[in-house]
């Protein structure tokens, strides 16, 4: 394995690692928003809580590394995206902060505020939202070269099917992600209330998520041939992701089995995001930039490879005790908090 593949490998497992945490994150955000303002908040609220109150300033780790380690190994993103992403990169900057301020606000102020509840929910759909945009563009045929400048097609990206079929797969991602999630977490602490909510709303959003992925498929053979042509030679791990997400549902459809149910969960989304990674090969930006025009110089890519690794060897650990001492700990997850202080 060459140092490029190596170096976009290391990324696109902190990239695996923010979608899946950040999306139970965020729509744990949006489902006790939702709860508040729908008067269910006696049903969920309390289970979201336990969850989102150890976690939340986790999430954003993932996303640091990867943003570091992307200019890190690949110079030239910082040249053609960070001009182009100006404005998407903002809106999602200010959201992070918005959604960080009222989850402060609601935990330690107000509880059960419906404004702060709201835009906490809010934040955490359009975060996802914003950043897939960045998918959209990766496809190529809005960024153009003037006088050596990327300049981004804003109207062509915002009238774009394309765009619309990834926001959407995006907030309809988080949602079942969150919901699957949570009815596992909600059934361990013997909440049958909540879990049976929760299921609910896992069996609504599988049906969106599977309808956007079809569309994105058709989009991208529309917009993309080539890419499209790539993902139809690594069909069998899509297809693989497909057989997981059918299993997935039918284990919560039936009541069986959600610690089951979540781990196919979580090989769905890692087939599915490796099978687009590996077909998007060796673009990083169709077709302005790939991994071996934009790399950087191999003393650089060791030191960053081994800092990687070595934060790696902290952050794992520092997640597992997170998990033991809160979310897989039976006396936290019933509520019985005493037990930590």
């Amino acid at each position: 394995m060459n140092l490029e593949i190596l170096g976009i490998s290391v990324l696109w497992f902190f990239l695996f690692g923010y979608v899946m945490i950040g999306s139970i994150d965020f729509g744990a955000g949006f489902f006790n928003a939702y709860s508040v303002l729908t008067g269910r908040q006696h049903i969920l609220t309390h289970i979201i809580q336990r969850y989102l109150s150890p976690v939340w300033e986790i999430t954003n780790v993932f996303l640091v590394f990867f943003f570091v380690g992307m200019v890190g190994f690949f110079p030239k993103t910082a040249f053609y995206y960070g001009t182009i992403l100006l404005v998407p990169a903002s809106i999602s900057i200010i959201l992070l902060a918005v959604r960080g301020s009222y989850y402060a606000f609601e935990s330690y102020g107000s509880r059960g505020h419906k404004g702060y509840s709201f835009m906490y929910g809010a934040a955490g759909l359009l975060i996802p939202a914003s950043l897939s945009v960045v998918l959209t563009i990766s496809e190529g045929g809005f960024v153009s070269l003037e006088n050596g400048e990327p300049v981004l097609d804003y109207l062509g990206l915002f009238t774009s099917p394309l765009t619309w079929s990834i926001v959407v797969l995006a907030i309809a991602g988080v949602l079942y992600i969150s919901a699957v999630f949570l009815t596992w977490y909600a059934d361990k602490a013997k909440d049958g209330e909540a879990t049976k909510l929760l299921r609910k709303y896992a069996l609504i959003w599988a049906g969106p998520l599977a309808l956007t992925v079809i569309g994105i498929m058709v989009e991208t053979q529309r917009h993309n041939p080539e890419h499209y042509t790539r993902m139809i030679d690594v069909w069998y791990l899509f297809a693989l992701s497909a057989l997981m997400f059918a299993a997935t549902v039918w284990l919560i459809w039936r009541r069986r089995n959600y610690g089951m149910a979540l781990a196919l969960l979580v090989g769905q989304f890692m087939f599915a995001f490796y099978a687009y990674g590996v077909s998007h090969y060796p673009y990083l930006l169709y077709p302005h930039l790939t991994l071996y025009d934009s790399f950087t110089n191999e003393a650089m890519a060791v030191a960053l490879v081994i800092a990687f690794i070595a934060g790696l060897c902290l952050l794992i650990p520092s997640i597992y005790l997170v998990m033991k001492l809160f979310l897989f700990d039976k006396d936290y997850v019933r509520g019985n908090e005493d037990h930590h202080v």
